[in-house]
């Protein structure tokens, strides 16, 4: 890239130094006899001609002069750096170079100049050429110089300490040598040699040495063109085309800059071009006075001085110098360049800033920014150089640009004053660019994630906004904002992602059941929540899933409430990502093509609600792998879930049967969800057609026909009344012994089979269920019909038992004229001739007892009256002949008094003792209950027949008054 392309700038500071205005002082710089200078160690070192050397100050007062070398002119020298030496070279064409080690910090006691360390004669084979080159490393352990002649010496050795030097020509050719340079590797050292026609290396320490110098490029720069960057030991060579860089590999950076030069230096980061004055032959011809002489020299013997940076490729200074340039050196941080004339000028550098405003006034942005990055200036004040790049670009229409710019300057720019710019409908996807990227950097507000969820939507570009919302790392953006935005446009699918990936479970069901309407699909993800997290949801959305996803909704609630329910998980299934959709398109996928769920992928599911009978799709489910580990949860009421199936009677039945079986229910429980059935059964029955009544009939009845009933009998009557269930009523009254109620429910309501079947059922525990079917058969005619020979059975039944009396009947039948002759003549005939049997056997009997009391009454007297003739012969006890003593009771049993237990007046027969003492005891307790009247009256209570009763009581003596003993009371 040539120079003439490079941008020109005034980045320094030029002024002239003066020296004091003390006599030593005074005119130092401006005296002819300056053959050389260098710097270092604070300060500036001028060597002369007639071998003194002066030593500057900061203020370029001369603060030491002293005569280093006796003969000859000082044509090189160096002070070396981080120390207090300083290597004078000094040539007399009469003899050898002289080279002289001097330690500053060491003057002598007596006349005050530095002490000399070292003094070495410099060989070139006895040749007499001037040095046209010198180098030193700086331990000064090798010294490198060129001569005229195209010879090189090397000295080697301990100069610091004086403890001996070895030289040796390590080069030599035809042409002069124009530089030498070392750079010193850690295992190498290779000196760089030029030429007028050549630029060579050459290995003089480490591997490869002795090896012949190698040419590394047939071209040779003059005298002062080549240099030694300090910081990367590149090789800095000027030529009358080019700047050229090399390092060693070979040939670097090639800057083309016309026109002979005849001095480079580095300084910083910049390097030094020094071009030589042009000269004019009309001046050398022309014969005029010394005046005008003295003009076209100055005219025409200008110098170009020349700071470039290589780096950024501009020209940093540049100016014409009315005198050739004798030396430069850098000290204090500036460029001081000395000329022929005498006069010292100094280059300082201008600060960042005030190079900056330079570049902005010339619009050079790109140049600025790269200037900051060069001169390491923080990330913040480089962003305002990018947002007034940004700016500029705005302005001249580069919205591309522009947005780059502002992009860069992100961290520190308001984003209110960048959006404000980009609202327009053509900018939009700068905007977005924008918007994505204060996103990425965590500075985007809600306000941010709207306005860029809007431009996604507006764009329809549903694979930037998927980019965003799967963009990894920490989340950039309001979750919330996102989340509703996405929504809010139809992207579904991303905002499930959003609220799935965040574990906003509530969130996702909302959108699923609400917004996409995707309910077999929220069915498999509330399958996959933690049980506490399930039943909340299960229960805000319960209706709606039952609707469109019966089955598997019914299977969800009995697992949960039955307490057997585990979070799903399943092997994750890669889906590769669809199109966006909007309401009534295309379907949400399935989850998994966005992230893992909490434990599992969600499945594939259509978009179609599934339809009732998917018995299939759930038994498949069912098979699906469950978790190893429980989770252990409170198992909720069954009660709380009853509201959830209205309009779903067929999976509420489930429900309930399947908590019935595997629930483990409490008491109270248990009875909710046995009602809460009883209730479906009766509903199922009364819906039903004939053919399923009978099964929903016999499901309920088996509900409340068992050995432990947990249904409450005022329940039981009300549904059966409000489902017209008559069993369940009967059933009730059974359990309650009200049959004589149940045959009354039957009886009102004209059931008269229903009367039939109770009476039948009924009448043995419940005798007085005949009288009352008697008169309900003959209330009407219709009914009497309807009975039957049921009529007859009833009348046999009151006549056998003696239920009612005939003349009862007789009323009961002529209450109205329903009943008809024929109906009670068989009774009435049966029933009198019944009556006459039972007449003439009480005469009977009543004659019999009669002749019974006489006989017993004749043989009571006689027994007081007459004697008794005891004829037995043997013992009633032992069967043997009757000897003395012997006992008689009137009884007619003899005994041997030997036989009885006792013989005195207290002597009992023993053969009649048992009956005796069973007539005793009934004559006892005949005695007791004729005080107990409550026995009485409870047989009374009970009986059939008052008046046997009383009968019986009175021949017991209840109603007999007790005798009273009126000696004891006496």
């Amino acid at each position: 890239m040539s120079l003439a392309s490079w941008k020109t700038f005034n980045f320094f500071e030029v002024s002239q130094v003066k020296p004091p205005d003390d006599e030593e002082s005074s005119g130092v710089l401006e005296r002819n006899d300056i053959s050389c200078v260098c710097s270092g160690s604070d300060n500036v070192f001028l060597g002369s001609s007639d071998g003194v050397v002066r030593i500057l100050s900061r203020t370029f007062k001369a603060v030491r002069t002293f005569q280093a070398h006796e003969t000859g002119s000082i044509t090189h020298m160096k002070q070396v750096e981080g120390t207090s030496l300083l290597v004078t070279i000094a040539e007399d064409l009469s003899g050898e170079p002289v080279l002289k080690v001097w330690a500053l910090n060491k003057p002598d006691k007596k006349s005050g100049i530095p002490k000399c360390q070292v003094t070495l004669s410099i060989q070139n084979g006895r040749k007499q050429f001037p040095i046209s080159a010198f180098a030193i490393l700086d331990d000064l352990s090798q010294v490198a110089v060129g001569f005229a002649n195209g010879a090189v010496t090397v000295v080697r050795g301990d100069l610091i300490n004086d403890l001996g030097a070895k030289q040796r020509t390590v080069f030599e050719s035809e042409e002069p040598i124009t530089g030498v340079g070392f750079r010193d590797g850690s295992k190498i050292t290779t000196l760089y040699i030029s030429t007028t026609a050549r630029l060579l290396t050459l290995v003089i320490s480490g591997k490869g040495q002795r090896q012949p110098a190698r040419t590394l490029e047939e071209s040779g720069c003059a005298v002062g063109c080549m240099t030694v960057d300090k910081h990367n030991g590149d090789i800095v060579v000027a030529r009358d085309d080019a700047i050229y860089f090399y390092r060693p590999p070979g040939r670097g950076p090639v800057y083309a800059h016309e026109g002979p030069k005849n001095l480079i230096s580095l300084y910083d980061d910049y390097t030094v071009l020094v071009s030589p004055p042009r000269s004019s032959g009309l001046a050398k011809s022309s014969g005029l006075g010394r005046f005008r002489r003295t003009q076209a020299v100055e005219l025409f013997s200008t110098s170009t001085f020349t700071i470039l940076d290589t780096d950024l490729k501009f020209i940093a200074h540049s100016e014409a110098l009315s005198s050739p340039v004798k030396g430069l050196f850098v000290e204090w941080g500036d460029l001081f360049v000395l000329t022929i004339d005498g006069k010292l000028y100094r280059y300082h550098e201008k600060d960042l800033r005030r190079k900056l405003e330079i570049l902005y006034q010339r619009n050079l942005y790109v140049l600025a920014i790269n200037l900051a990055q060069k001169a390491g200036m923080n990330a913040l004040e480089q962003n305002v150089i990018y947002r007034k790049y940004a700016d500029f670009l705005y302005s001249k229409g580069d919205f591309d640009g522009a947005m780059q710019q502002y992009l860069k300057a992100i961290a520190n720019t308001e984003p209110s004053q960048v959006i404000r710019k980009f609202l327009d409908t053509q900018r939009i996807n700068h905007l977005i660019e924008y918007l994505e990227e204060l996103h990425d950097h965590h500075m985007a507000n809600a306000d941010h994630t709207t306005l860029l969820l809007n431009c996604y939507a507006k764009l329809k570009d549903v694979d930037k906004l998927e980019a965003f919302i799967k963009s990894p790392g920490d989340l950039k953006f309001d979750l919330d904002i996102a989340i509703s935005m996405c929504r809010q446009g139809g992207y579904y699918r991303q905002a499930v992602y959003l609220a799935t990936k965040h574990e906003e479970h509530d969130l996702v069901l909302t959108i699923l059941v609400e917004d996409s309407k995707e309910y077999a699909e929220a069915l498999e993800y509330i399958w996959l929540l933690e049980p506490e997290v399930v039943y909340r949801n299960l229960m805000k959305y319960a209706m709606v899933l039952l609707e469109h996803c019966p089955a598997q909704s019914t299977k969800l609630f009995i697992d949960y409430f039955t307490g057997a329910y585990t979070p799903r998980r399943k092997a994750p299934e890669v889906v590769d990502a669809q199109s966006p959709q909007s309401v009534g398109t295309t379907a949400i996928q399935t989850l998994t093509s966005l992230i893992p769920l909490p434990y599992s992928t969600i499945s594939n599911a259509t978009s179609s609600p599934a339809p009732t009978g998917q018995a299939a799709d759930s038994t498949a489910q069912d098979t699906e792998a469950r978790s190893v580990e429980e989770s252990p949860y409170e198992t909720p009421k069954p009660r709380k879930a009853f509201s959830s199936f209205v309009d779903h009677p067929d999976c509420f039945v489930e429900f309930l049967q399947a908590c019935l079986v595997h629930g483990e229910l409490s008491g109270e429980d248990k009875a909710d969800v046995v009602t809460t059935l009883f209730e479906m059964y009766l509903h199922f029955a009364q819906e039903s057609r004939y053919d399923e009544r009978e099964n929903w009939s016999a499901k309920a009845r088996k509900l409340i026909d068992g050995g432990e009933v947990l249904i409450d009998s005022s329940n039981i009557l009300l549904l059966s009344h409000l489902s017209q269930f008559p069993e369940g009523t009967t059933l009730v009254r059974e359990k309650q012994g009200l049959q004589f109620d149940i045959f009354r429910s039957y009886t009102s309501a004209n059931d008269t089979a229903g009367a039939i079947k109770a009476l039948r059922k009924y009448g043995k525990d419940e005798p007085q269920l005949y009288p009352a079917a008697l008169a309900y058969f003959t209330s009407s005619p219709k009914i009497l019909e309807e009975a039957g020979e049921e009529v007859g059975a009833v009348l046999r039944k009151i006549d056998r038992d003696g239920l009612m009396a005939p003349l009862e009947v007789i009323q009961t039948l002529s209450a109205n004229d329903v009943a008809t002759m024929g109906l009670v003549k068989r009774y009435l005939g049966e029933t009198i001739e019944k009556e006459r049997k039972e007449i003439s056997n009480n005469r009977r009997l009543i004659e019999s007892y009669r002749t019974e009391t006489e006989a017993k009454r004749k043989e009571i007297d006689e027994l007081g009256s007459k004697p008794v003739v005891f004829q037995a012969t043997r013992c009633s006890a032992c069967g043997g002949t009757l000897d003395l003593p012997t006992v008689h009771f009137l009884c007619k049993h003899s005994f041997h008094q030997r036989c009885l237990d006792r013989s005195d007046e207290h002597a009992e027969c023993s053969a009649c003792a048992s009956q005796n003492a069973t007539v005793r005891a009934i004559r006892r307790a005949q005695e007791e209950s004729a005080e107990r009247h409550d026995i009485f009256k409870e047989a009374l209570s009970r009986s059939r027949d008052k008046f046997g009763t009383i009968s019986e009581f009175f021949g017991r003596g209840v109603m007999t008054t007790p005798t009273i003993d009126i000696d004891h009371h006496a």
